[in-house]
């Protein structure tokens, strides 16, 4: 288990748990169970970005386009104010550099590392699944220019190679109550 960075500096939560990683890595999931198991918010990044414009991410990305859909994702990221909430974000938020700064100035942000051979079962269907994947490239293509960017803005990362959602969930639990004492 590959561990770096304090995960929150807190009196009990004055800050978010931000997730970060590649679509598949569990964001979506372990920051639900995560937040409840803490008895923080729950807020998803990509449902914002869909209850906002009304439509899939896939629909957006196919009729408006990659850099629209990047456009979107930076400003409702980058105009999301929350407290008290863990906070799974879109595995392209990584290309916003102001979205990426807006998320640091609220929390903590978690890197869910998950290697391309376990990710790529995971979604065996990646190209419906509202990815930001340019023409002619590839799911591998996406997880390598990924990779040096979700280090780069993490405070901590977590491999979950191998670990189902609730050995994740766990960890990341036990983590926080070692350095912060229980939450």
């Amino acid at each position: 288990m590959m561990m770096s960075g304090k995960l929150l500096s807190m009196n009990h939560h004055a800050e978010n748990i931000i997730l970060i990683g590649m679509s598949g890595a569990g964001k979506s999931t372990l920051g639900v169970l995560l937040a409840k198991a803490l008895g923080m918010n729950f807020v998803d990044t990509d449902l914002l970005i869909q209850q906002q414009e009304k439509r899939l991410l896939q629909n957006i990305l196919d009729e408006d386009g990659i850099p629209a859909f990047l456009r979107i994702e930076e400003t409702v990221v980058s105009d999301l104010t929350a407290r008290d909430s863990v906070i799974a974000t879109g595995g392209s938020v990584v290309y916003s550099e102001r979205a990426m700064q807006a998320l640091k100035r609220q929390g903590k942000i978690v890197y869910l590392y998950v290697p391309y051979e376990e990710l790529r079962g995971r979604l065996p269907n990646a190209t419906a699944r509202g990815i930001v994947i340019k023409k002619g490239s590839t799911l591998r293509d996406v997880y390598n220019e990924r990779l040096p960017l979700y280090a780069k803005y993490s405070d901590y990362t977590i491999n979950c190679s191998k670990l189902d959602i609730n050995d994740c969930l766990h960890y990341i639990i036990e983590e926080i109550k070692e350095c912060y004492g229980s939450p």
